[in-house]
């Protein structure tokens, strides 16, 4: 995966309260039923986020997206990540909606539910997404 490229000024409000490297790492941890990662470390330096641990890809790939979606970061690097899987990226354009993204990735509107599935980390309710937040299009 490598570095993943964010909207810096989109996103959730938790930089610039305290220990920002905790504060992702706290935000990352509340998902950890859906994406266990083990021995999680976050660092937070300006706006970039690196993490590591140990995960599956896809629970490492999901970790990326909730530091990349808080705002103030423009990049997130996890070490550890294979790249032959990578999945596809896609950042949230206005007017955009999931039937919509469904449409363009899967030729199918009604697909929307697999696109928020792969994203509850990320998009806490269909209907609620904004331009410059960043999800995972599943395959």
């Amino acid at each position: 995966m490598g570095l993943l490229s964010f909207a810096m000024n989109a996103g959730k409000k938790l930089l610039g309260m305290g220990d920002d490297s905790e504060a992702v790492k706290k935000e990352i941890a509340q998902n950890a039923q859906t994406m266990p990662i083990e021995n999680l470390d976050v660092k937070v330096e300006g706006d970039t986020v690196t993490i590591s641990g140990d995960g599956d890809d896809e629970a490492k790939e999901k970790a990326a997206l909730i530091a990349g979606n808080i705002k103030g970061i423009k990049k997130v690097n996890f070490e550890g990540v294979k790249g032959e899987d990578e999945a596809t990226y896609y950042e949230i354009q206005s007017g955009d909606n999931l039937s919509k993204i469904a449409k363009r990735f899967y030729g199918d509107s009604n697909l929307y539910m697999r696109i928020f599935e792969a994203n509850k980390e990320v998009i806490k309710d269909p209907n609620l997404i904004y331009p410059g937040q960043k999800i995972r299009i599943p395959k």
